[in-house]
């Protein structure tokens, strides 16, 4: 037995020095390698601070210009704020196991060859499965870059309406990968973020609630226009509305004249969001008092005779 293990004693000798060596290098590369793991991860936290707290400069360099703005900013300040908190986070964690993934893989490589490994051949390989993988993979990073910038530029976020083309609704949750959306009827979307062309976001800095009234072509302009703006006027001022209203309603006047009627526009620049529900409660308003003051709305001009003729008696 003691003249079986005497090589391995002697190997163990005369090798003493070569392994301490190397469990030093080894010891060495994994503590550089932690070090720089945790110097990336704070330049990468510093990184994506950073462009967050510049778009909220150029949002509030917006908001000296423009009192709308302001006062839409200053209504949702805590939901932005949450918002890019949220955005920081996910963007800071995606870098930070990219930074990970890289770091770490050069140290392994860099273990290996202290073990006397050759590293050409696996190089080599993961080379060619590298290349294989991006071919097979290309829409998987083309979606995830995609999602990258769109967090990044903060072009919408959960719970706001967008609308990407054949999917228009509430933004449900966002990841690297897909974007879920869910529609008027109920209906959940899941859309790749690379097929995401253009974006149009309907909850962002303010909106407009536009009003149309087709109006009968005997109604007195001038005085359906003072009627519109003191309805509107008293609107404005209602506690319910007031709080979504950014500016006082504007009757742009007449946009549209056909088939016995004459169109008035309304616009009242809201909150991001309440477009929808003041442009319902508008419409309410004008329509109960223009019964008050006798102004009568349009009703469809229709042939008396031929195919579509009405019927008398």
């Amino acid at each position: 037995m003691v003249a079986q293990a005497g090589p391995i004693v002697g190997w163990f000798t005369s090798n003493t020095g070569t392994l301490i060596s190397g469990l030093m290098n080894i010891a060495i590369i994994a503590a550089v390698a932690f070090v720089a793991r945790a110097i990336a991860g704070r330049l990468i936290m510093q990184l994506v601070k950073r462009i967050v707290s510049s778009h909220k400069r150029i949002s509030q360099a917006k908001s000296k210009t423009s009192r709308v703005v302001t006062r839409s900013a200053e209504n949702n300040g805590e939901g932005r704020q949450a918002r890019q908190e949220q955005r920081a986070h996910t963007i800071g964690s995606v870098l930070g196991s990219i930074a990970s993934f890289v770091i770490f893989g050069v140290a392994f490589m860099m273990v290996l060859a202290e073990f006397g490994i050759n590293l050409a051949p696996v190089l080599a390989s993961a080379g060619v499965l590298g290349l294989a993988v991006g071919f097979g993979a290309q829409s998987l990073v083309q979606d995830f870059l995609s999602g990258l910038f769109m967090m990044t530029e903060d072009q919408f976020g959960v719970g706001d309406v967008v609308d990407v083309g054949d999917a228009v609704g509430t933004v449900e949750a966002m990841t690297m990968r897909i974007t879920k959306i869910r529609d008027l009827d109920g209906n959940l979307w899941h859309v790749r973020n690379g097929e995401i062309m253009r974006v149009c976001n309907m909850n962002q800095d303010w909106a407009n609630a536009v009003v149309e009234v087709p109006l009968d072509y005997s109604v007195d302009l001038p005085e359906a226009k003072r009627v519109m703006e003191a309805s509107l006027e008293e609107f404005a001022a209602d506690p319910e509305f007031q709080p979504q209203i950014l500016e006082k309603p504007d009757v742009n006047g007449v946009v549209g004249i056909g088939n016995g009627a004459v169109t008035m526009r309304v616009i009242i620049k809201t909150k991001p969001g309440s477009q929808w529900a003041v442009g319902r409660a508008a419409r309410a308003q004008l329509k109960n008092r223009f019964d008050q003051e006798g102004i009568q709305v349009a009703h469809p001009v229709l042939p008396l005779s031929g195919s579509g003729a009405t019927k008398q008696g």
